[in-house]
This record gives C-alpha cells, structure tokens and sequence, in this order.
C-alpha cells in the first residue's frame, strides 16, 4: 500500500477512535441543554436602590466614626435614596473647620451642606450610576459562585442588556427549583453584632428595658426563640449595636458540620486580620452576648465563654441541607442587593424527554433520505459520500462530548444543518469529477482536477458559515450559542470528512488499479 494512503488511513483511524472514545457512553458524555433536561428559566432584577443605601449608610458610619475620633461628637441622621443624601446630626457648639476636613478625608466628593443641627452629604455626581452598576456585577458574579458550588452544569448566567439591571439564569437539570431560588435570591450578608440587651419576648418590653428610645448607634433585629429541643417555639427581639465586630465578606471559609450533639452547625474561619479583631473583640467581652447576624434576623446569640482566636461555629436550629446551603452562600459571598423574580419557567424532564425523542427522530430520518438519495443519484459514489457523512456525525458528537458542549434543541438543528452542508460539499466534488469526465479525462485525472476546483468553492462557503457561527456564540444567548457550537464543530468535520475522508477512499479503491476505465458516478 502507498504511504500517502496509509497515513490519510492512519489519522482517520485515530480521528474517529479519538471521537468514539469521547463520546462513549453517550447517555454520560452528552449534556442537555434546559430545552431538552428539564429545569428552571429565570428573569432576577437586582433592587440597585439598596446598594444606594448602603454606600450612603457606609459612608455616614465613616464620617460619624472619624469624627468621633477628633472629638466631634456628631450622631448619624437619616439615608434618602431619593435625593442620593444622608444627614448627620451636629450639635451648634461644634468645630466646623475640623468637620469640614474629617469629611474632606473620609467622604471625599460628597457635597456637604450644613443647616441648624443638621448637615446633608450628597453622593458625587454619576456615582450611582457607578454603584448601581457594580450592584449588577456584582450580583452575577456572586450567583455564578454559588450555583457553581451547587454543580449545576452548563449553567447560563448573563446579564440582558450592557446596563440594566436584570440577570437571566437558566439551569439545566435543577430537580429541586424552590431550593435553587432561595440559593440564588438570599441576600446571605452575615454580621457579628454587640447585643445591648435582649432577648425579649416583643418589641414594647425590649423598649422600656431600654429607657424608650433606640439609640442612633444602635438596631433592634428579630431572632427565632428556640425550645429545650431545639425547636423554634416564638421570636426573641435584640438591640444590637450597628456597627459589626466582622461581617461575612471577612472570612476565609466555611463548612457544614456537626455538634457534639448531633446537630449540623457551621463551623467558619477569618482571614488574618479579621481574626486579630474577633480574638480582640471576644477577649475583652467575657460573659455578655454576641449577636451572629444573617440577612437582618438574628440566627443565635450565644454567650461568650472565653476568646475566640478566629475560628468559629454558628449553630441555629439547621437542617442538613440548612447548613449546606448556608456555607456555601458564605463561601460565595454576600449579595450587594436584595433580588426579586421577574420571570421563572420550569421546563418538565418530561417535555425535554419528548424534544429529544423528536430531535433524534428528525435527524436520523433525515440522514436516512439524504443517503438513500445520494445512492440512487451519484450510485458507488454515493456510498463513499454515506461512509463520510456517518463518519462526519461521529465526529462532531465526539467533539461535543470531549468539549463538555451542552446540546439544546437548536443544536439538534444545527446537527441536521451540518449533515445537508456535508452532503453540500459531496456534490460539488462529484459534480465537478463528472464535468472533468464529460470531456475527455481519465477517471485518475478527472477525481484530481475535481477535488482540486471544488477545494476552494467549499472552503469559501464553509468559511463564511463558520464567521456566521462565531458571532453567534460571540453574542447569542444560551439556545443560539448551542446552535452555534453545534454548527461550527459540524463545519469544521463537514469539510474534513468531504475533503480528506472522500479523497481517501477514492485513492483505496483505485490503489493497485493502472488503468480505471469508468467511475460509478
């Protein structure tokens, strides 16, 4: 045998070899899409006026806590998302000059207008836009985290549109929706407070404990009161101080585990300095209560018993998959702002069973027809079009599975899409071989000049499909970009497989052949 035929022989071996072993077993290797496995589709509006608020209760905190420092004794007023202000409150006695410069320092750009016992700080100007904008961002990447460590796959999490502030998240394959959404939608913003005093039973008596009034440095949150077994059994109201010991964007990990009583807990870790701060912190407060904190409920207050280097536990009336869901949301992150639903759609595993079905049912009909017609048009030929046609799907499958690419619906069509172009490209080839036999050529003669005039027509129209297919992935959402991935491996395999595979076999079977009088064609 030639050499040139047995390496073209050779690496078609090893292409398919390659493509079957990727793709075995199929039912494991190729993953569907949320069209065809089921799952959730949803629309997430990101509430952005919250992270207004918290950059102007941030920034009112620093100032308050700055001045303090300088002796000024200013109290923190009120947040107006309207008008992008806060307020703090300034006794009449006070140095301006220094408050001027505090402010100056510490919530620089923020036009400070001063006013009887009162002065309002508004945000730079296009910061919200800024901050809304990180919002949004931010918002994405902390769901990417989360559903990440959910292992959900092939997951599609983008934002619609460059600046707004709507996230679209479709996961495939979710058989427990309600658990996702809460994943997805909590807030998860952990914070370890001082507790003033409490618990008490309501709001009234916490109050007259208190003296009536709630300090400006101070907040009284909710908590669940538990039983002797755990059990919640009522709500329990704390006043805690504001400002936090450590939040959760402080730690370094987190995991779900169990107590000496069985119960599951989550045990935690800080970063360096945050563990300095926290060992501080507990040190110096043996003996009185310390609020841990989760999106503005209190999840337990335990007394301090003794210093708490960096490494906690965080105990609460927890479930198994309580704990679970609760670690990872820490490990992820918190939200910057709170997320509300705007759409949700459940895709059945039954409706994605039936696409399947009809899928697999059109494209396999239609391999059927296109080969029994390219075996009646173009005969012997025909077959050798039918070898590389099957060959051209076992590769773009192959390639599917080894790329972890998702196939949706639309890819079902762009695999039915490849097998016509394939075929395409068969025809121009034969077409060609016969113009080259209609005048005069030997058959050796008329299959060289054929594929060689042909190359390039294929080559062009191929080429510009695939330039087609990128920018549809390069900007299409999850169903096109699955047409898309679909179509630009089923290109690249049409065009080696009508090309190098159909050459081959026509070089096999005229191998050892001096003289071919005619070609079945």
């Amino acid at each position: 045998m030639d050499s040139k035929i047995l390496w073209r022989i050779i690496l078609i071996l090893a292409v398919v070899a390659v493509s079957v072993w990727s793709l075995y077993p199929p039912g494991e290797k190729i993953i569907f899409g949320l069209d065809l496995s089921g799952g959730i589709h949803l629309v997430l509006q990101v509430q952005t006026d919250d992270a207004i608020k918290a950059e102007l209760d941030d920034a009112a905190q620093r100032l308050v806590s700055r001045a303090k420092e300088e002796g000024l004794q200013i109290s923190q007023g009120e947040s107006n998302i309207d008008d992008l202000s806060f307020t703090v409150n300034v006794p009449p006695d006070i140095d301006t000059a220094t408050l001027r410069e505090v402010s100056e320092n510490w919530v620089p750009g923020y036009g400070a207008s001063p006013g009887v016992g009162v002065w309002t700080y508004r945000l730079p100007p296009n910061m919200d836009r800024t901050v809304r904008d990180m919002a949004v961002r931010s918002s994405l990447e902390t769901i990417w985290n989360r559903v990440d460590q959910f292992g959900v796959a092939e997951p599609v999490i983008q934002r619609q549109g460059l600046e707004s502030d709507r996230i679209l998240v479709q996961l495939p394959g979710v058989d427990d929706p309600a658990r996702v959404k809460d994943l997805i939608s909590s807030t998860a913003f952990l914070e370890f407070q001082e507790v003033v005093a409490g618990p008490a039973p309501d709001r009234q008596s916490l109050l007259a404990a208190v003296g009536g009034v709630v300090p400006s440095d101070s907040e009284i949150l909710p908590g669940d009161r538990e039983g002797l077994d755990g059990q919640v059994i009522g709500v329990d109201h704390y006043l805690l101080k504001k400002a936090a010991i450590i939040s959760g964007q402080e730690l370094r990990s987190a995991r779900r585990s169990q107590d000496e009583y069985g119960q599951s807990v989550v045990n935690f870790s800080t970063q360096p300095h945050a563990a300095d701060k926290f060992g501080q912190y507990t040190g110096s407060h043996i003996g009185t209560r310390m609020a841990i904190v989760l999106d503005q409920r209190v999840i337990s207050a335990p007394t301090i018993e003794s210093r708490i280097p960096g490494d906690g536990r965080i105990t609460g009336s927890f479930t198994i998959e309580d704990a679970e869901d609760l670690a990872l949301k820490l490990r992820a992150g918190a939200l910057p702002a709170t997320i509300v639903y705007l759409e949700e759609r459940t895709v059945g595993p039954s409706l994605g069973r039936d696409s399947v079905v009809r899928g697999v049912r059109a494209a396999v009909t239609g391999l059927l027809v296109v080969m029994l017609f390219m075996l009646v048009y173009y005969r012997l030929s025909g077959l050798n079009a039918n070898v590389a046609l099957i060959l051209n799907i076992i590769i773009l499958l192959g390639a599917m599975a080894y790329f972890g690419a998702t196939l949706t619906l639309p890819g079902i069509a762009g695999v039915i899409l490849t097998i016509g172009m394939a075929v395409d490209a068969n025809v121009l080839i034969f077409e060609r071989i016969r113009e080259e036999l209609r005048v005069g050529k030997t058959v050796r003669a008329a299959i060289d000049t054929g594929f060689a005039r042909a190359f390039g027509t294929i080559l062009d129209a191929n080429l510009t499909t695939l330039i087609a297919a990128l920018f549809l992935f390069n900007f299409g959402t999850g169903p096109v970009k699955g047409f898309a991935v679909t179509l630009s491996i089923g290109i690249l395999a049409s065009v080696f497989t009508a090309v190098f595979v159909s050459r081959t076999i026509y070089m096999l079977t005229l191998a050892g052949r001096e003289r071919v009088e005619s070609l079945s064609i």
